[in-house]
């Protein structure tokens, strides 16, 4: 494949692509100056208010003070506004001495407290609460040994939602959006108490929390604002850690500014979290676009560090275009990857530009754009000169990961400690070669590892395969080998990949792969899931088409939407059951989360609940009885639901909810709440006894009952899209109960890409006479 016309680096396109880099150094220096601005700033606030002085007076005290202590003007704010935070301090605090070296300064030391107002006010000066949480725990939680940092959001109903988070995987984060209420038992005591949780050995059983494993450390800290809790917090460190005095106060005092930045915007995670993961995960540079259709502009959505780094050490944000980030070959790469996603083909080119004059950026070797699906491409190079270990970087993220690299140019073989783990050898034995490996390799698999080195060194493309190893003593260990080449002006100059110990089946795979077959099996895979869940969800809880007659004196209408194309399947469901009693089980509820495991979920739930209500008993009982299962079922789900039993004999409706949306009655053209007893969710704890109670109905009513994927909003509470489903509901009355769901639906208000369920139940007759 050719350059473009333009790619063969006249002047101005290199000036062009030289200005990137000092326009993102640039920025760095105005967003490290905006901090320092917003320091000053609160310390001349504070002197103008204890001293009585004009702002502008204010600012030159601050700088002669500086000037008389000897103390830099970033060291005398962070002094100011430490006392005026504390407990009748002095308004200004002079240290005797300057600061210790960094990692050494005793507890309490003005340095340590000055750095972590800086801290404080870079972060209250960031733009996204994803940036401020990047900031609070890189330059002050990670000193006291923390390695993550989650900032949640408290919304109605004490749900909480992910406003941003630092040291966390994009899958890890999709997974943890939202935390409902009364679940895990941490968050409750959080929230209800407004007192930190300290975790030295990780969550009590039964309280998953997010963490790389269960014993590590955790803390889980109120975020306040205007005494009102809005939000909490939870750091994470990466093995049980003793939580002293000191480290606990640090760590509340950096949390107490967190309150004040969750308003930010561009906080959502991404919207492909397992590509992200496995791109952050290889060895070479990878960055994910966004592909708009045949005639768009792709727009950079996520960079690798490696593909940072080959910018300069400079990522230009997701939703850059990608002639911001690469000015010198983007019209190659927009057609590449235009061209990748319209017809699922990879798209390589050995060199871009294919020429170049002097002082331009090396050029990138080794192209490959792979279609990814839902409008989206991989693009995969190399870079000149790459040295070292290329793919230390996945022994962070992967365990049983050894990486290795060879050169062919004569430099050797370099494994890292955990390769002679894996291949049973003491750390002062000489390295082999992957080229070499074929002595300590089953005969049947000699094959697959020659066409492996034939692969990376000939063909020049990455590729991987299992091999089963044999060690010193006797053993086998099956351990998967992927590789990439590392290519200079065209030639393959070493290889570098990991080796990963699979003997254990529950060792992942998803994050060793560098090519387009593995990134497209997982894609096609998780396609696969959905679909069957999709057929799953349908063919147990279909819809009604038109309407249901209903023993007694019942019409109902019921209608599923699926969720939004990433998850295609949720757990909510709805039941209309005629029970041998005579009266008719009214059902519906919805499981937290998406995909199978929501579906099983579901279905196991709503099976249960039928079985169930053909014992008789009261739906209190049924919800009791049905918690019960929801706790034993596996997996640790949730969900909400309302159970109501309806008697055609007295038109009576004895109901119970689960922490469920209310339901909707209308009656002679008015719409009218039936707020739910304030009961606990589903899943939540043990033994819980449910509150029912009764309404009797009339010839005409009708009853709403739907899920929250209908009218949740996400800058909206529950409370907002509950009274404008009523409205609509209420304009709607005198409609038809299929009509009136399929105009609910049409209109429904709901914006978070979740499932909705919606059953309107009518009882016939013409109403009463008021």
């Amino acid at each position: 494949m050719t350059g473009s016309a333009d790619s063969a680096g006249p002047p101005s396109v290199a000036r062009a692509e030289r200005g990137f880099a000092e326009l993102a150094a640039e920025n760095r220096w105005l967003r490290d100056r905006l901090a320092r601005r917003h320091l000053l700033d609160l310390a001349a606030g504070v002197l103008a208010a204890q001293l009585r002085l004009p702002p502008s007076e204010a600012v030159e005290y601050l700088s002669a003070l500086a000037h008389a202590t000897g103390l830099s003007p970033e060291d005398l704010a962070a002094d100011i506004v430490n006392a005026a935070a504390g407990d009748g301090g002095p308004a200004v605090t002079v240290p005797e001495s300057d600061d210790p070296e960094p990692g050494h300064a005793p507890s309490g030391h003005p340095g340590e407290a000055r750095r972590a107002r800086r801290t404080a006010a870079a972060a209250e000066a960031a733009d996204t609460v994803g940036e401020a949480a990047r900031t609070l725990l890189g330059e002050g939680l990670a000193p006291l040994g923390a390695e993550s940092l989650w900032l949640w959001h408290r919304v109605d109903r004490d749900c909480l939602r992910l406003a941003g988070c630092a040291g966390v995987g994009a899958a890890e984060a999709a997974a943890w959006q939202w935390i409902p209420p009364a679940a895990p038992e941490p968050f409750r005591t959080v929230l209800a108490e407004n007192t930190p949780v300290w975790l030295e050995d990780g969550p009590p059983p039964g309280d998953p929390l997010p963490g790389p494993a269960a014993r590590a450390a955790r803390a889980l800290l109120p975020l306040r604002r205007r005494d009102t809790t809005v939000g909490v917090a939870l750091v994470g460190w990466p093995g049980p850690t003793a939580l002293d005095g000191t480290a606990r106060r640090a760590v509340t005092g950096l949390m107490a500014v967190a309150g004040t930045v969750l308003d930010a915007a561009g906080s959502a995670p991404t919207a492909v979290p397992v590509l992200v993961d496995v791109l952050d995960s290889l060895a070479q540079p990878a960055m994910l676009l966004a592909v708009p259709g045949t005639s768009g502009e792709p727009a950079v959505e996520h960079l690798n560090d490696e593909a940072a780094a080959a910018l300069g050490g400079v990522s230009p944000g997701g939703g850059a275009s990608l002639a911001r980030a690469f000015p010198l070959v983007h019209a190659d790469l927009a057609r590449m990857a235009r061209r990748a996603a319209g017809t699922a083909r990879t798209q390589r080119a050995a060199r871009l530009p294919v020429s170049a004059g002097p002082g331009d950026p090396p050029p990138l070797l080794d192209v490959r754009v792979l279609p990814a699906g839902g409008g989206h491409a991989v693009v995969m190079w190399h870079t000149v000169g790459a040295t070292g270990l290329a793919a230390a970087r996945a022994v962070s993220r992967l365990q049983s990961v050894a990486p290795f690299q060879d050169s062919l140019t004569g430099g050797g073989t370099a494994w890292s400690p955990e390769a002679y783990g894996i291949f049973g050898m003491a750390p002062d034995e000489s390295p082999v070669p992957l080229a070499e490996l074929r002595e300590r390799v089953r005969p049947d698999d000699r094959d697959a590892l020659a066409d492996l080195v034939t692969t990376v060194t000939e063909r020049q493309t990455g590729g991987q395969t299992v091999l089963r190893i044999m060690l010193p003593d006797g053993t086998v260990r099956h351990v998967r080998v992927a590789a990439e080449p590392l290519i200079a002006e065209g030639t393959v100059t070493g290889l570098a990949g990991v080796y990963q110990d699979v003997s254990d089946s529950r060792r992942t795979e998803a994050a060793l792969t560098a090519t387009f077959n593995h990134l497209t099996a997982l894609h096609d895979q998780a396609e696969l899931r959905h679909q069957l869940a999709l057929q799953l969800q349908q063919a147990i809880v279909p819809e009604v088409p038109g309407l249901q007659e209903m023993p007694g004196d019942l019409v109902v209408a019921a209608r599923y939407r699926p969720a939004a194309e990433e998850y295609r399947v949720g757990g909510d469901w709805y039941d209309v059951l005629a029970l041998p009693s005579g009266r008719i089980l009214v059902a519906v509820g919805d499981i937290a989360g998406h995909g199978i495991d929501a579906v099983t979920g579901m279905v196991a739930l709503r099976n249960a609940q039928r079985a169930l209500a053909f014992t008789g008993h009261s739906p209190r009982r049924l919800m009791e009885w049905l918690n019960e299962v929801t706790l034993r079922t596996g997996g640790g789900i949730t969900a909400t639901s309302v159970c109501a039993l309806y008697d055609p004999e007295d038109r009576g409706l004895l109901w119970t909810s689960a922490g469920h949306l209310p339901m909707v009655l209308l009656r002679g053209g008015r719409a009218r709440l039936l707020e739910p007893p304030q009961d606990l969710l589903l899943g939540a704890v043990p033994g819980y006894s449910y509150r029912e109670q009764r309404i009797g109905l009339r010839p005409g009513d009708t009853l709403l009952l739907y899920t929250d994927g209908l009218i949740e909003r996400r800058h909206d509470g529950l409370d907002e899209g509950v009274a404008r489903l009523a409205a609509d509901a209420e304009r709607l009355a005198g409609h038809a109960p299929d009509t009136l769901v399929d105009s609910l639906l049409g209109a429904a208000a709901g914006d978070t890409d979740d499932d909705t369920s919606i059953v309107a139940v009518r009882v016939r007759g013409r109403p009463p006479v008021d």
